[in-house]
Parts: structure tokens; sequence; C-alpha cells
């Protein structure tokens, strides 16, 4: 009996996989992430709630939905987030329909959050989430990425790195550390672990 059909393996391939990218400010998240999404057309990028202001070059629905702290704490308060955060003064979190816009197309989320995000997701996704900590090759690497960007104060800095010491100590509750060193090496690694994934199958 010939099989007529490639509907033969449905079931055995993981669908609406949550690839969720964290690490330290300034370790090159933001670059690796848009240049995965490029040239993969699979994945979506959920777009975080925030109540900070948006920089000059941010679009709103685009990078962020940027909205007021009280319709971010309504959303909150009526469960409409998978987590949240409070980072320096301000709110971030990854609502539920945003997911669901994303599957609803049959795609794979890809975020970007913190490690506390992550925390959470874990607790509630675990069994479709793929957590990703993307790290520095040294602590001296990093704090010059972060002095180099040149846009804060050295108060701001200093909190920037002290919160990334306490992110790295935590890289040890993710499913991958991916060392972001050389670019073109780190974008491979990572290409090479969302194929995996995709390849595996579900249990």
């Amino acid at each position: 009996m010939s099989i007529q059909s490639p509907e033969w393996n449905s079931g055995l391939r993981r669908g609406g996989i949550f690839f969720v990218i964290t690490g330290p400010s300034a370790v090159g998240k933001t670059t690796l992430m848009e240049k995965v999404l490029a040239s993969d057309d699979r994945l979506s990028y959920s777009v975080s709630h925030t109540t900070r202001e948006n920089r000059r070059s941010e679009l709103d629905g685009q990078d962020y939905h940027f909205v007021r702290k009280e319709e971010f704490e309504q959303i909150r308060d009526e469960d409409g987030f998978l987590e949240w955060a409070e980072i320096y003064g301000e709110y971030y979190g990854t609502s539920r329909a945003e997911i669901e816009r994303i599957k609803d197309r049959g795609l794979d989320p890809f975020l970007d959050i913190d490690v506390q995000g992550a925390k959470q997701l874990r607790e509630k996704v675990s069994k479709k989430a793929v957590f990703i900590f993307i790290g520095p090759p040294s602590v001296e690497e990093l704090r010059r990425r972060v002095e180099e960007r040149g846009s804060e104060d050295r108060e701001t800095q200093e909190k920037r790195m002290e919160v990334a010491m306490q992110e790295l100590r935590r890289a040890g509750e993710f499913d991958y550390l991916l060392i972001n060193d050389k670019l073109d090496r780190a974008l491979s690694d990572l290409k090479s672990i969302i194929r995996a994934e995709r390849l595996k199958i579900p249990g």
C-alpha cells in the first residue's frame, strides 16, 4: 500500500513554537533577531506592550505597542498578558492577543523578553517554548558595548551592568546558551537551534 499523502506525519512536527530570546542589554539580541527574521518566513516577531516613551526611530505597533500605564494595568488585571515585568520603572509585557494573532497565521512566535518574563512564560507554556540566553564573550566586552552606545550617563550604564550581572548568573535556567562573540557564528548557531527544535517529535 503506497502512501498517497504527506499527511502520514501529521502530529509528528512541532507547530507554534515559542522561541524566547533573552540576555543582558547591549549583548546584541536585536541584531541577531532582525537577521533571523529576515531569513525565516515561519517566524513572526511578537510585539510587546510597554509604557515607556517611544524613541525617535521606533514605530507604534512595529517595535512596541506603546500604551499608558493605566491601559497596561487594565490588560494585566484582566489576565491579558502571558508575562510582564517592571524594568527601570516602566512596564513591559507579552499579550495573549499578540501570540494568538501569530499562531492563527500558522507561524512561530519570536519573543525578546527579559529574564523575569522568561521565568513567567516558562511556567505557562514550557512545553511549547524554547528558551535561548544570549551571552557576551566576557563581562569586560559587555561593559565596552554598554559604554560604546554613548546615549546614557554613567549612572544609567552602571545600573545596566548591575542588572546584567544578575541576569548572567541565571543563564543556567535556559535551554540554550549562545555566546555572541562573532556575529556570523552566533547567527548560524541561532538558526541551527531553531531548525533542530522544529525537527523534534513532540513528546
